[in-house]
């Protein structure tokens, strides 16, 4: 029996893909409902409707089992796997060009928002006692962009599964509020729809929910908040080369490696390839047509994996610190939106 059982573990993983099939048969149903969502309720990100859905798929009781048992190997290798290829394409949406058009004083904005508001939010997430990584991935699905890089950093963190999906349900629902909040907020705030269109692009999460709540404002506000987010989109290649770097560091000098755990890269090769797919983008080598058909299929790789993610929620455990978890994503809600908003009245005012 011995033999066997090693012989199994030293088995090809030719007879992996079968175990993945309910789980990625699920995800792209889950994908198929959410654009469906979308196309009803156009203010509804597709990204935001995935997540959600997988959050319920996870609790309802009929489906329950099946995610937690036949589909779990589909779902979690659509959380991870078909997370980096999304990542990588990612960097189609951004170029060289762009950022710099945003000028200096925008940049230097965009910095301070992004530093202010991961190392609060992770800073707090540990005085708070959060378990796990959460206030990392927390703090840098606030400060970046979302879910994205919730997944980017987790898998550079070799995070635990469940950590991400509680910290992407918190993100998602943060940002999902953002939606229906911050167009309220403009007038009050005396904000003309340039500035508006900049406080969106360094306050929202998902670069859905920025689109969804910049275009309540029109086309001028729309493309400040694009260019805005897109230039955080930018720095999500160097916190997931750091959190790589500090990983590899605290093992390295843990004399004993965890067990199971794998050796990371000093730079994840998705993060290689989303760099590459920026340089790719600044060349203008590659047609529009090419670059829209790539950025659809992006964002239904990025659908799946955040179906993935969310079925992964396990809303008992979640309320044992779900008292803690929103009142970080409060505090970092308020600390991202506030920041930004002194940002933007400083480089616009």
């Amino acid at each position: 029996m011995a033999l066997l059982r090693e012989r199994a573990a030293k088995a090809p993983p030719s007879a992996a893909p079968p175990r993945r099939l309910p789980g990625l048969a699920l995800a792209v149903a889950g994908v198929a409902v959410a654009w469906s969502v979308h196309q009803l309720l156009p203010g509804i990100p597709m990204l935001t409707a995935a997540v959600v859905l997988g959050i319920v798929a996870a609790q309802l009781p009929g489906a329950r089992s099946v995610v937690r048992g036949a589909a779990r190997p589909g779902l979690s290798y659509a959380a991870k796997r078909l997370m980096r290829i999304g990542i990588v394409l990612l960097g189609l949406k951004l170029s060289l060009a762009d950022v710099l058009g945003l000028g200096w004083a925008t940049v230097t904005m965009v910095l301070g928002v992004v530093a202010a508001t991961f190392l609060g939010t992770w800073w707090l997430g540990r005085r708070m006692g959060l378990p796990g990584d959460q206030p990392l991935l927390i703090a840098a699905g606030y400060s970046i962009c979302g879910a994205s890089a919730i997944g980017a950093v987790s898998e550079a963190a070799d995070s635990d599964e469940r950590d991400a999906a509680t910290s992407v349900a918190l993100v998602t629902l943060c940002g999902t509020l953002a939606i229906a909040v911050l167009p309220l907020l403009q007038q009050p705030l005396g904000l003309g729809d340039a500035e508006f269109g900049r406080w969106v692009g360094a306050s929202v999460h998902d670069v859905g929910q920025v689109v969804a709540t910049a275009q309540t404002a029109g086309p001028g506000a729309l493309g400040e908040a694009v260019l805005v987010k897109l230039m955080r989109v930018a720095l999500l290649a160097p916190l997931v080369a750091a959190v790589a770097l500090s990983v590899r560091r605290r093992r390295a000098g843990s004399h004993v490696a965890p067990p199971g755990r794998k050796r990371l890269p000093l730079v994840p090769l998705f993060v290689v390839g989303f760099l590459v797919m920026v340089v790719l983008r600044s060349t203008d080598l590659l047609p529009a047509a090419a670059i829209d058909a790539t950025q659809r299929v992006q964002e239904l790789l990025l659908a799946a994996a955040l179906f993935g993610l969310g079925s992964a929620v396990d809303l008992p455990s979640l309320t044992r610190t779900g008292g803690r978890v929103a009142a970080l994503g409060l505090c970092s809600w308020a600390v991202v939106a506030g920041v930004s908003y002194a940002g933007v009245l400083l480089i616009m005012g």
